[in-house]
């Protein structure tokens, strides 16, 4: 779990966390003013702590650099928020574990999910038109680019260069951007979401900031696509994440789909 100032929402999204599925919680803090960090320690969480504030995006690295040392062949990001539902992990990640699909969303828009849980009407609507623009762009078929429940296999995200990305919230439209354009196969579950005062959420001009980085990435895809040029991020030969080596052995994916599971608020 990727955390900022996730003290109040914490314990309730991982006592949620399906114990029989799941064999690794990682919770990185991302400099929070309240307790998250010492709360996940008294969890008996695996925690790492940044000093000072980097940014969803690089706290989404560190997530993944810590999980990427360890043997799980599915890594799963689920945000300490509860703003999605933890119970619907094994679903996530056997949709990766069957062979089926390299990496898994949980969508909020599938469904009547969004509206009803209480996503602001303006969030939905920018939501919905970001995704048709990078649908076209990027010649794909997905529900929401937005989400923050994703399962991975483990190859994606030590094959992808992911230190090319951004620190901040564009992270997450970048790193679907990359996965498209290398041809990993992608699916979707419908995830009911939570819109609630302690639910991480961001402000009007950060969203529409975030919107303009998006249609820009989504631009980019478009024209890497066509051959006519090649952004940083998506160089294939970009810097990849830096992992020390695992002391044990990486095993295949087992049936039952068990996984190692993170989070992040912002």
């Amino acid at each position: 779990m990727p955390a900022y100032n996730a003290a109040a929402t914490l314990e309730r999204t991982y006592r949620d966390l399906p114990s029989d599925v799941v064999d690794r919680v990682i919770v990185v803090d991302d400099g929070s003013s309240d307790s998250t960090a010492d709360l996940a320690r008294a969890l008996g969480i695996e925690t790492l702590e940044h000093s000072q504030n980097k940014g969803y995006g690089a706290n989404q690295k560190s997530c993944y650099r810590r999980a990427l040392e360890g043997d799980e062949e599915i890594i799963v990001m689920l945000h300490p928020d509860y703003q999605y539902s933890p119970k619907l992990l094994p679903a996530l990640a056997f949709m990766v574990a069957s062979g089926e699909y390299d990496v898994a969303l949980g969508s909020r828009i599938i469904g009547k999910g969004a509206l009803e849980g209480g996503m602001p009407f303006y969030k939905y609507v920018a939501n919905r038109v970001l995704t048709l623009i990078e649908n076209l762009f990027l010649d794909h078929k997905l529900s929401e680019y937005h989400t923050g429940y994703r399962a991975f296999r483990r190859q994606v995200l030590e094959e992808l260069p992911l230190e090319e990305n951004s620190d901040d919230f564009l992270f997450d439209n970048q790193i679907l951007v990359q996965i498209i354009r290398a041809g990993y196969r992608v699916g979707e579950i419908s995830c009911p979401t939570r819109y609630f005062p302690e639910a991480s959420s961001i402000g009007f001009w950060r969203s529409t900031r975030y919107g303009i980085g998006v249609m820009l990435a989504s631009f980019q895809g478009w024209l890497h696509r066509l051959g006519l040029a090649t952004p940083k991020f998506l160089d294939a030969e970009g810097r990849r994440l830096k992992v020390r080596e695992s002391p044990t052995e990486h095993r295949a994916p087992e049936p039952d789909g068990r996984t190692a599971a993170e989070g992040e608020q912002q």
